[in-house]
């Protein structure tokens, strides 16, 4: 492997040598700002590495998930028991993505307080 470092460090020399790095879009820019910067540098390349190989996080997953039940819920109408097992779905799901977050050191407040604001600001 070694060799292979070597003969890929000389040929970029070589290219930087023939000026062809010289013009390249965002020279002397900063690096885009990467989506993972909000991220502790802990775990970020874990991250990048289920990123990349199109795994997504439990919770990531996890708000998918009580958005798509949220949304049951709101369309549904008169059917009690169906209603009743999608509530107990959501709460399941909330509670999941609570714990995890918390585990990361990140408060989440509660849904049904937070709807009842805004809702109430939005008035």
């Amino acid at each position: 492997m070694y060799i292979f470092e070597l003969i890929a460090e000389q040929r970029i020399r070589e290219a930087i040598e023939r000026g062809e790095f010289d013009n390249l879009p965002g020279v002397g820019k900063p690096l885009p700002r990467d989506e993972l910067d909000t991220i502790s540098p802990d775990i970020r390349m874990a991250y990048k590495i289920m990123k990349n190989a199109g795994i997504i996080p439990e919770e990531v997953e996890l708000r998918k998930d009580i958005y798509s039940l949220q949304q049951l819920i709101n369309a549904c109408y008169d059917d009690d028991k169906r209603l009743e097992y999608l509530v107990k779905q959501l709460n399941a799901k909330q509670l999941r993505y609570t714990i995890l977050m918390e585990q990361k050191g990140i408060h989440v407040p509660d849904y049904e307080y937070r709807k009842k604001v805004m809702d109430k600001l939005a008035k």
